[in-house]
């Protein structure tokens, strides 16, 4: 018999293949789905979101996780379709306006599925409306913008400032990350949250939803 405990095991070791083919076998030998979803992927996911915060693996390891976890997903979603499985919350995810970087926002986008989030993807070199027209088409829960350059990190606040314009601020649970972005900058422009990494992220993100007051 399959348990999710192998399931989160073979993910963390990036095995893409062998989490395929014990998702289909727990399936067959009657798991549920969202077993195999929350005490294997997600748990799976999460552990590496730990071990690279802790820097115990790195970014190419993180990678192939990722790719082991969306192997699983492809298997079980029909199913959790099916079950009318709610995700954790709904996230819009993009590196902000003249800023081509993606490795850190596709980091982010990866962990946030991994902790059960439905991830909206705006891209790179995403201005202030592309953040907001996404969030409201989707009804999304959190913005999350990245900057990898000092010189657009400006567009983080711009997106913050028009929020208020149009009386949405308070809709959304704002985060801010990136390499030269901190907690104080985060502070200043007026974001929920600044975090350090993708794990983080993820942690604060799932944590922030869950104390939303209409959830």
């Amino acid at each position: 018999m399959v348990t999710a405990a192998e399931i989160s095991e073979f993910l963390q070791k990036g095995k893409a293949r062998i989490v395929k083919d014990l998702v289909i076998q727990a399936l067959e030998e009657g798991m549920d789905a969202k077993e195999i979803l929350n005490d294997g992927l997600v748990d799976g996911m999460m552990l590496v979101g730990t071990k690279f915060k802790n820097d115990e693996i790195f970014v190419p390891e993180v990678l192939v996780a990722a790719r082991a976890m969306n192997a699983g997903l492809t298997i079980i979603e029909p199913k959790l379709v099916e079950m009318g499985n709610e995700p954790v919350g709904k996230a819009v995810v993009g590196t902000v306006k003249g800023d081509l970087h993606d490795i850190g926002k596709n980091l982010v986008a990866m962990m946030l599925r991994g902790a059960g989030f439905e991830v909206i993807d705006v891209g790179v070199d995403a201005d202030a409306d592309a953040f907001i027209s996404k969030a409201e088409e989707t009804d999304a829960d959190v913005i999350c913008m990245s900057a990898l350059l000092t010189t657009t990190m400006n567009a983080m606040e711009e997106c913050i400032d028009k929020l208020k314009e149009r009386g949405l601020r308070d809709k959304y649970i704002v985060m801010v990350g990136g390499a030269p972005v901190n907690k104080s900058f985060a502070s200043h422009i007026g974001a929920d949250y600044y975090t350090p990494d993708a794990a983080t992220a993820a942690e604060v993100a799932k944590a922030a939803v869950e104390e939303k007051p209409d959830n």
